[in-house]
């Protein structure tokens, strides 16, 4: 007999599909149906109710609010601190059908591209930024150095990254961004005697855990309470020690299975692909390494400092996707003035570092296009409708961990944080006050719901980080699964003692 041919898990491309086709396909077995929405125009400081096709002006005043039962303060339009078109409670009504068919789904990748085309240029300009660098010898150098010097003490590297990739996150939201981090931070990491799951952990659980524990994220945190219209620094107290308690957790959780590799390599969990992984991020000679020039030293100054520059763009200057990849293209051109590249060598790496990312641009826009199919076929007020109904007369301790499961749930359909809040919670921040328990709890349950789900999201973007070294999701579903069960025990923990004390 011959030897049976092992199935491989199907790539990161093919699931997202294989989850289109599911939502395609819920479109014609869910019905559709919609909120009404309300958006405010600064420009007439008046209100527009939206209710299918039919738009109805009405004036910006607390008063109108209170007669729509939009239990959120005038000022948080006017102040642009919501700036999102938000649901209307009680306006739920089932529409005719959009099941989408063939065709939609045949078109909604390509849609996703077009809706995600500043993302992706940004990881496409991120990935020429790394192809200079490249051509440089900076970062064989620098890896170098910091191998050296962290010998003996490689476990600082995981503290180090996780905690400052989760500072990033409960502070501004850094998630996307954190793909130009992947290719620079992996070699180190392999150079540790690690492997780049530990990587991809550390970086993506941080990010994870920071957005889930968000203190002042205005995507998150600020945005949700004012569309719940209280104060978000209520609540904030309980999500200072998820944070902390979250963190422990996950940087133990990440070192254990570290040094277990570290002891016995065959112990890692994608064992199998690490001669593919090491033709992706070749081992460093160190016998034949590159010396750490004050130019080299320049050129890993000037990469360096574009993560600060971004950092401080988005979170103080109101920076989005365009700004960032500019600083990109800027600090390629500089360095490969630095370098004295010539031209036809600076296009040529350039492209290269570019073409390495362009697998990982094409799945951030196929899980967009999931996002189109949704939307178009009208099912995600449906869900959140039945989800609202279903959990509006249970007991207090009951009610806020169903809700928190309940928003797992929709974080499969909704992955943005942001819509999530504008959409969900002027619809179950009422239903808050209907059992008797305060508000930002319900604010807490959707962080920490979002923020959970959003580890093992193929929605989101673990899909697009996987791809960077070509593990499979099941490799990741297997390490990062009993991490959740973990976290999802304490964030029951937590909400249920905010319930009751």
């Amino acid at each position: 007999m011959g030897q049976t041919k092992k199935r491989k898990f199907p790539t990161a491309h093919t699931v997202l599909f294989i989850i289109a086709a599911f939502v395609a396909l819920l479109t014609w077995l869910v019905p559709a149906g919609q909120y009404d929405r309300l958006a405010y125009s600064a420009d007439t400081d008046t209100f527009l109710q939206t209710s299918e096709e039919v738009q109805v002006t009405l004036p910006a005043t607390q008063e109108t609010l209170d007669e729509l039962t939009v239990k959120i303060p005038i000022e948080k339009f006017r102040t642009g601190a919501i700036s999102k078109p938000i649901s209307i409670p009680g306006t739920y009504k089932k529409l005719q059908g959009q099941p989408q068919g063939l065709v939609n789904f045949i078109k909604a990748p390509l849609r996703g591209i077009s809706q995600s085309i500043e993302i992706i240029l940004l990881v496409l300009i991120i990935g020429g930024l790394i192809g200079i660098v490249n051509a440089t010898k900076a970062f064989e150098a620098g890896i170098a150095g910091l191998a050296q010097r962290l010998r003996g003490r490689e476990f600082i590297l995981i503290i180090m990254v996780t905690l400052l990739v989760a500072l990033g996150g409960t502070t501004f939201g850094l998630e996307e961004e954190t793909i130009a981090f992947y290719p620079i931070l992996i070699p180190i990491f392999l150079a540790a005697r690690y492997d780049a799951l530990v990587c991809i952990a550390s970086i993506y659980i941080g990010s994870s855990i920071g957005t889930l524990a968000s203190t002042i994220n205005p995507f998150s945190t600020i945005i949700a309470s004012d569309a719940a219209g209280i104060n978000w620094t209520e609540g904030l107290t309980d999500r200072l020690v998820m944070l902390s308690l979250g963190l422990v957790i996950c940087i133990l959780y990440i070192t254990r299975y570290a040094q277990k590799v570290k002891r016995n390599p065959s112990q890692s969990l994608i064992y199998d692909q690490r001669n593919e992984i090491e033709q992706i991020y070749p081992a460093i000679n160190m016998d034949k390494i590159t010396p750490l020039t004050l130019k080299l030293k320049l050129v890993l100054f000037i990469f360096a400092s574009c993560f600060f520059v971004m950092v401080y763009g988005v979170s103080q200057l109101g920076w989005w996707f365009l700004e960032m990849t500019s600083v990109f293209l800027a600090a390629a051109l500089l360095i490969g003035l630095i370098a004295r590249l010539n031209e036809k060598h600076f296009v040529t790496e350039f492209m290269n570092g570019a073409k390495d990312l362009l697998s990982v641009a094409f799945i951030i826009g196929i899980a967009r296009g999931i996002t189109v199919l949704m939307e178009d076929g009208q099912i995600s007020d449906t869900l959140l409708f039945y989800a609202s109904q279903f959990t509006s007369t249970m007991p207090q301790g009951l009610f806020i961990n169903v809700a928190f499961i309940m928003y797992t749930g929709l974080t499969f359909f909704i992955p943005s944080s942001s819509g999530m809040a504008v959409l969900t919670m002027p619809i179950m921040a009422p239903l808050a006050d209907s059992v008797g328990i305060g508000r930002e709890l319900m604010v807490s349950a959707y962080q920490y719901g979002v923020g959970l789900f959003k580890i093992i999201n193929p929605t989101g973007i673990i899909l697009a980080s996987l791809a960077l070294v070509n593990v499979g999701y099941d490799k990741w579903l297997k390490f990062a699964l009993p991490l959740v069960l973990l976290l999802a025990i304490l964030a029951m923990v937590v909400l249920t003692i905010g319930v009751y004390f």
